[in-house]
């Protein structure tokens, strides 16, 4: 891992520390030629209100939540196009319907950091690294064991 992946990295890791879900803390970073475009983390809409009620209830929680890849998507706009995707919280790709977003909006690469994945999420991860594989956009995966550095 280069300065630079590391650099943006920690920079989504602090991104992910303002989720307030009590289970799951992702953050995302969208890059270009270095630049940061837009940035997210995992959290409801801005008007919906952060319950604890709604935020312990899963099937709640999964319904309302806005992904942390979507928020920096939404974040970054058209700068989105041609850029990296830094993403804290897991070593796999985003879920498909980030992924289908990402790829759609042109961003050519991903990097991605964290814990192993829950074995629940496996199967829709690896659906969604194929379809990264076809649209030719590059996945780069690091763990804290890989690298023997944690951020």
């Amino acid at each position: 891992m280069n300065k630079w992946t590391r650099h943006f990295l920690r920079i989504a890791a602090e991104a992910a520390r303002m989720s307030k879900d009590p289970s799951t803390q992702v953050g995302a970073l969208l890059v270009t030629e270095r630049r940061v475009v837009g940035t997210g983390f995992n959290g409801f809409p801005s008007p919906v209100k952060d319950t604890q009620s709604r935020l312990n209830d899963r099937e709640t929680k999964l319904k309302l939540i806005v992904h942390a890849e979507m928020n920096a998507l939404l974040d970054a706009g058209r700068e989105a196009e041609g850029s990296t995707l830094y993403l804290y919280g897991f070593q796999a790709s985003p879920c498909l319907n980030c992924t289908k977003h990402l790829i759609q909006a042109g961003v050519h690469s991903i990097v991605s950091y964290g814990p192993e994945l829950p074995e629940r999420w496996l199967e829709e991860t690896q659906m969604a690294a194929a379809i990264l594989a076809e649209a030719d956009v590059d996945l780069t995966v690091y763990s804290p064991e890989s690298d023997g550095y944690d951020l």
